[in-house]
């Protein structure tokens, strides 16, 4: 398994971060200004995130996506630990926002984060169309957070 930082032709990692956040001006947000990391494993693209300095010493990672046939085979959770390697020594904090989703929300806390807050309304407000997780439409943002 190898983790690259990649800090040319991030439009070509579109794919899998749409997979991530599903809508592409959202993605180009944030896409620019922050870091992209790459995970290989057998020379294959397993697994994507972005994370940006917010200020004030906090980090947030913004996407985490895993192609859907290695998902569950650990390549997320190697991606956030390295994401929590590079932000420490870096910041103090790093958060993490996502919908209330089942799926979503319990891999964060496995990971060691814990709510902080939320936005409500924040996907039925900034996206131009409902999005579905596990069968839940999402319509807050729930942030977690980790002290680095």
């Amino acid at each position: 398994m190898e983790i690259r930082r990649i800090s040319e032709d991030k439009r070509a990692f579109l794919p899998l971060l749409l997979l991530g956040d599903e809508q592409l001006d959202m993605v180009e947000r944030y896409l620019f200004r922050g870091e992209l990391f790459a995970l290989y494993d057998g020379g294959r693209l397993r697994t994507v995130a972005v994370v940006t300095e917010e200020g004030g010493g906090i980090w947030e990672l913004k996407n985490l996506a895993t192609e859907p046939e290695s998902q569950r085979r650990g390549y997320g959770r190697a991606m956030v630990n390295h994401v929590i390697r590079v932000c420490r020594g870096r910041g103090t904090r790093l958060l993490v926002g996502t919908g209330d989703s089942p799926l979503t929300l319990p891999f964060y806390r496995v990971c060691g984060f814990q709510e902080s807050h939320r936005v409500e309304n924040f996907f039925t407000d900034h996206y131009d169309h409902p999005i579905f997780e596990a069968g839940v439409q999402l319509r807050d943002m729930v942030y977690l957070a980790m002290e680095l």
